[in-house]
This record gives C-alpha cells, sequence and structure tokens, in this order.
C-alpha cells in the first residue's frame, strides 16, 4: 500500500456534488485513488505541501488531434477557414509517419499535462506510412497521462466528392478492421482504465453514411464510445443541406450518433432543435472555444447547451488550429466567450473550471475522475498561487480570473507527472529537439 498526503493546500476546489471548497485542505491518496478529504489528515507515506497552492480535480480534454503539434503556424493555413486550412494541411500531414505521430503525440501530451491536464482524447483520423494508433498510445504510456484515444478514419477522397486527398483515404472494411484490433488491443473497461479507445469517422464530410453507420454499430457491440466533428462552421452546414438534405443534427441522430456514449466536436452551429436533441439523448459536446476563434468558425452556444442539460466538456483541438495545447487557458477563453456573447453574468470562472473538470470526465463517460472526492481516482493539480499571475487576488481559487496557466505539481494515478512546473516522466528537452528537427524536415528546411 503506497500512501500521498497533499497538505495545507491554500483551498481544495473539490468539484465534488456540493461544489465544497476547503480552506487549508489535506487530500490523502491511497494506491493510485483519493482516500480522504478534509483538514488535519495524517499518513504515514510522503507528504507533499500545498501551502501557498490552489488544488483542483486534473483538468479533461475532450478533444485534440496530438499529431498536428508538428504542424503550428504553417504558412497558407494561418488565416484560412476550415476547408481551406484543410486543404493547405492534407499534403504536408501526408508525409508524416509513425515516428512523427508518436513525437508530436509526446510533445502535445507534456504541453496539455503542464497545463493541468490529467485525462485527455485524442482524434487520430489519417494514417500516413505505417503510421497506426499504437503510436499515440505508446506515447501516452510513456508520459504517464490518462488516455482515450480514438480509432479516426476517412474514407471518402476527393475523386469521390470529399475533401481529403485519396492518398490519405483507407478501405472502409479495412478500417472497421483495424478498429476491432485496436479496442481487442488496448480497451480498458474497467473503473480506474489507463487506456480506453473510441470510434471515430472523421467527419460528415470525409466519410460515407454507411461507414457512419456501421461504426455505431461496431463501437455500441464493442461497448466503446463514438467520436465525430459535427457542425463546426458556415461551410459544415452548408455541405450537409447540399450532400444530405438535413441539417447535421439530423443526419446524426439518422445514423445512430446520439446518445450517451457518443460526444461531438464543436457544434457551434447547433440550433434549437439540435440542441433539444443532444440534451434529450444525453449526448455530449467537446468545445474548442479557441480552435473555433482562430478558423473564425464562431462562438458555440454553450450557454443554451448547459441550460438545457447538454453534457459540455472543452478540447484544445489539434495545434494547427488552434497553436496551443493549454487547457486551462482553454477553460478562461470558453468563460470569456460566452460573456461576449450573452453578458458578463453568462458564464463564472467556477463554471468554466467545471466544464473542464468534470464537465469533461462526464463526456467520456469518466464517473471516476473529475472530482476530488473519497473513492475517485488521484488525479490532482496543485496550482502555486504565489506567483505575479495571482498577486493581489482576493479570490485564489477563481484560478480562472487570475492564476497560473502552468501547473507546479500534476498527479494522475496518484504518480507525479509534473513536479516542480517541470515534467518528470521524460526528457523534454529531448523530445522538443527532435519535434523541431521533424517539423524542419516536414517544412523542407
Amino acid at each position: 500500500m503506497s500512501e500521498i498526503l497533499i497538505r495545507g493546500a491554500a483551498c481544495v476546489v473539490t468539484m465534488n456534488d456540493r461544489r465544497e471548497e476547503i480552506s487549508g485542505g489535506d487530500i490523502l491518496v491511497r494506491d493510485g485513488a483519493i482516500a480522504a478529504v478534509g483538514t488535519g489528515l495524517t499518513t504515514t507515506g510522503a507528504t507533499v505541501s500545498a501551502s501557498g497552492c490552489v488544488v483542483t480535480p486534473g483538468l479533461v480534454n475532450t478533444h485534440h488531434h496530438l499529431y498536428q503539434s508538428l504542424t503550428r503556424a504553417v504558412p497558407g493555413a494561418q488565416d484560412a477557414l476550415l476547408f481551406g486550412w484543410l486543404e493547405t494541411l492534407y499534403p504536408i500531414w501526408g508525409r508524416m509517419g509513425p515516428g512523427d505521430i508518436r513525437v508530436s503525440a509526446l510533445a502535445g501530451l507534456a504541453e496539455l499535462a503542464l497545463s493541468g491536464c490529467t485525462l485527455t482524447s485524442d482524434h487520430l483520423y489519417l494514417y500516413p506510412n505505417g503510421a497506426r494508433l499504437d503510436d499515440t498510445i505508446d506515447a501516452a504510456r510513456e508520459i504517464g497521462l490518462r488516455f482515450h484515444p480514438t480509432r479516426g478514419a476517412m474514407s471518402i477522397g476527393e475523386s469521390a466528392g470529399g475533401l481529403p486527398p485519396d492518398s490519405l483515404v483507407e478501405n472502409e472494411h479495412e478500417i472497421l478492421e483495424d478498429s476491432i484490433r485496436v479496442i481487442d488491443s488496448f480497451h480498458d473497461s474497467n473503473p480506474g482504465a489507463m487506456i480506453r479507445v473510441g470510434v471515430a469517422p472523421c467527419s460528415p464530410f470525409s466519410v460515407s453514411r454507411e461507414l457512419m453507420r456501421d461504426a455505431a454499430l461496431l463501437a455500441r457491440d464493442k461497448g466503446v464510445m463514438l467520436h465525430t466533428h459535427l457542425a463546426e462552421n458556415a461551410e459544415d452546414i452548408a455541405y450537409s443541406m447540399a450532400r444530405f438534405g438535413c441539417r447535421p443534427g439530423q443526419y446524426a441522430e439518422e445514423l445512430g450518433w446520439t446518445g450517451p456514449d457518443v460526444w461531438h466536436a464543436h457544434c457551434v452551429m447547433l440550433d434549437a432543435p439540435e440542441i433539444a436533441l443532444f440534451a434529450r439523448t444525453r449526448t455530449g459536446v467537446a468545445h474548442c472555444p479557441c480552435s473555433n476563434c482562430r478558423l473564425g468558425s464562431g462562438i458555440a452556444p454553450v450557454r443554451a447547451m448547459r441550460d438545457a442539460g447538454v453534457s459540455v466538456g472543452l478540447g484544445v483541438d489539434g495545434s494547427a488550429s488552434n497553436d496551443s495545447g493549454n487547457l486551462v487557458a482553454e477553460a478562461r477563453q470558453a468563460m470569456l466567450l460566452q460573456r461576449v456573447a450573452r453578458g458578463a453574468d453568462a458564464m463564472s470562472a467556477r463554471e468554466a473550471l467545471e466544464i473542464a473538470t468534470r464537465g469533461g470526465a462526464a463526456v467520456l463517460g469518466r464517473d471516476d475522475c473529475g472530482r476530488i472526492a473519497p473513492g475517485m481516482r488521484a488525479d490532482i493539480a496543485i496550482w502555486d498561487v504565489s506567483g505575479v499571475e495571482s498577486a493581489g487576488s482576493w479570490d485564489p481559487a477563481a484560478l480562472l480570473l487570475a492564476g497560473p496557466t502552468r501547473v507546479r505539481d500534476l498527479y494522475v494515478e496518484g504518480r507525479a507527472v509534473v513536479r516542480d512546473g517541470e515534467v518528470a516522466t521524460i526528457d523534454l528537452p529531448a523530445v522538443l529537439a527532435d519535434q523541431r528537427r521533424r517539423a524542419a524536415a516536414l517544412a523542407g528546411i
């Protein structure tokens, strides 16, 4: 039996069912789970001082494309809308290989960890030059984050009326067969699982109706979740109306893509009936505010979704459309955008933090994460609020108003992934040197 006592936090923001905040709080971790939360706790194991710190549940990232960390700020894609952005980047991504995918994932996961993220999904939908989902899973195991990779796919290329080049699409039978392989090889449905796998055809404009339907049938047969992009911008809506004769929400419903085992990325353009559909069916949404701003897609109606009862989490999206992978900064952006759209009282700092923690855990079907409470997994972020970012703050627990964007310490399953502001599990400078070399090779430099 191993124990760690996190002791004497300025505030423990529990995000438990009572949303308790404990001044001078302690957290006792035993064998990867939270054993007790309160004050005056003791241990025979190791003790970590949290004096001058706010402690929160680890943040949860519900949408990412980790392979894109090698293609930030690409000329020609910097000022493009979604479809033009994709058309610029597809040929570059087509030159990547397994080593590129793995190193890009390592760098992206490290960036997430430093921003307080303990659980992340990933949507890998292209597999050039022998790349496999296994490459990102290997990276997540090395760095120690809890991981929910999804076996994405594209099957409709340019010659068949799709957006991606034919060289990046796959045979639909082979897609389904490989989905079965990765689920059988890696998916763990047990509480406390470090890896769960989802099925994730890329988008309605890059896969067939048949693959969407078959993927849903496969996922439910295997007991795994479903993920895709939906209603991201006006181009997306126009494509759906022209190609399918209906809005994206109706298309999703017709093909079995609603329910508590489904979450959709973006959903910027959901209308009121689609929001009601998602609420009724308990379909989740991954809100990606920075990417939506970067691509000019719009402001997702998160306030309306939350008020209707839709389960909403946050996603940093890929680094080619965000240029950053900082999840706590994403939470602040979510709060600010709802205020821009609906007024200063539209979303509080605490509600945005809730979306980033227990909200994201709910979207990913994790009732064992996202809260600091006895029995929950020990996924914990410690934020030093003694620095300049919080100087003068009357409410240190309002991290998203005046707080750091980098954790001091991060624990996943009770193991330190970040210690004293540095990644503790990998040689990050070596990874970044490799990443820079690979990015330069892709750019032809």
